[in-house]
């Protein structure tokens, strides 16, 4: 058989455009794998943002680029400046912090249901009793702890610069996002048409809009709420730098039911100091006024949104933090978005295809 009529049968000619096409998608993912990430969150934020946006637009006349620039140097105030702020709030709120809190250890005495505990209460006391004899053997254990690990603080100021420079990638493709997206997103739309068709389309892209809506309001807005208020207790129970601990609760309450674990770790340290109103209270408050939101608004507003139990969007949540790091909070909803739209949109064909008569 001659080259080329082995080339033009019926199964290599596909076999070899397949194989060609597969070829070119490694090495353009290969190329793009630095970018991707920084990419999705362009993508995440201008569709979340995609309204304000549109209204911007009216006001600038018509002018997309000008538009597109002026929401991305305002999104990017949103996120840069916050963050200084949170480091200027570091630099000096945490070492005042750090000097308060060794004499309130020092200080501090276990209650009895502790101390009895096997093994950590006898430990917690021994760590108890050596801050109160000799408070400057902490500091001398901290210098030597950054002395030990100069390699991992190094690795750590390499990841805050790589990090920046993927802000400032994520930040040039929220630009082209918000001039550009319309045609993205009708190409994007077309292409997937030709493979899905498009009914089915459709449904997946609104599975997918209807997620990214639900996560950003019902995770990131519930954790800003959740900061906020706890911040308040803090404040109002007397906690040192109270802004600094609803920060962090902010940034914990990310991760569903984990901001217990702030509020009760400061009642319990409050307890411990001898604030035992102020613990009770903040507890309280924690139970009645910042729970709620995790426990409540949360699930609805996830559920409502996409349709699909909290315990799936709770594992979609979790799993994709596991496997895709911060940006997986959203990915990992989403992907299990769309399996759902297809597993609803296979049992919808099944029901609709006519029964097969019994043969008895």
């Amino acid at each position: 058989m001659k080259l080329e009529e082995l080339i033009d049968s019926q199964w290599l000619r596909p076999m070899i455009v397949i194989s060609f096409v597969a070829v070119l998608l490694l090495l353009a993912f290969q190329v793009l794998q630095p970018f991707i990430v920084p990419v999705i969150w362009a993508v995440i934020l201008a569709y979340v943002t995609w309204p304000m946006h549109e209204r911007l637009v009216r006001l600038c006349g018509g002018r997309r680029t000008l538009a597109a620039f002026s929401m991305t140097v305002l999104l990017s105030a949103a996120i840069i400046l916050p963050l200084v702020w949170i480091v200027l709030l570091l630099k000096s709120e945490a070492l005042p912090f750090y000097r308060e809190i060794l004499p309130m250890i020092a200080r501090a005495k276990l209650p009895e249901f502790i101390a009895d505990l096997p093994l950590l209460g006898p430990r917690l006391q021994e760590i108890l009793a050596q801050i109160a004899r000799d408070p400057g053997a902490v500091d001398v254990a901290v210098r030597d702890f950054f002395a030990q690990s100069s390699g991992e603080i190094s690795a750590l100021v390499g990841g805050v610069g790589r990090n920046i420079v993927k802000m400032g990638i994520a930040m040039v493709s929220l630009f082209f996002m918000y001039r550009d997206g319309e045609h993205f997103a009708a190409q994007s739309e077309r292409i997937l048409e030709q493979f899905f068709g498009r009914v089915r389309v459709q449904h997946y892209l609104e599975a997918v809009g209807n997620t990214v809506k639900a996560v950003v309001y019902g995770i990131v807005l519930a954790a800003l709420a959740q900061g906020t208020l706890a911040g308040l207790g803090y404040w109002v129970a007397g906690l040192p730098v109270p802004v600094l601990f609803g920060l962090l609760t902010f940034l914990v309450g990310l991760v569903p039911f984990v901001v217990p674990f702030m509020w009760g770790s400061a009642s319990v340290w409050l307890y411990l100091t001898g604030e035992t109103t102020a613990a009770i209270g903040l507890a309280i408050w924690g139970l009645t006024a910042v729970s709620w939101i995790d426990n409540i608004v949360r699930p609805l507003v996830i559920s409502g949104a996409t349709r699909i139990p909290f315990l799936l969007v709770l594992f979609g949540v979790l799993g994709g933090l596991a496997a895709f790091g911060l940006v997986g909070l959203f990915l990992g909803p989403v992907i299990l978005a769309v399996i759902m739209a297809v597993w609803r949109e296979w049992l919808a064909e099944k029901r609709s295809q006519p029964t097969a008569p019994s043969e008895f």
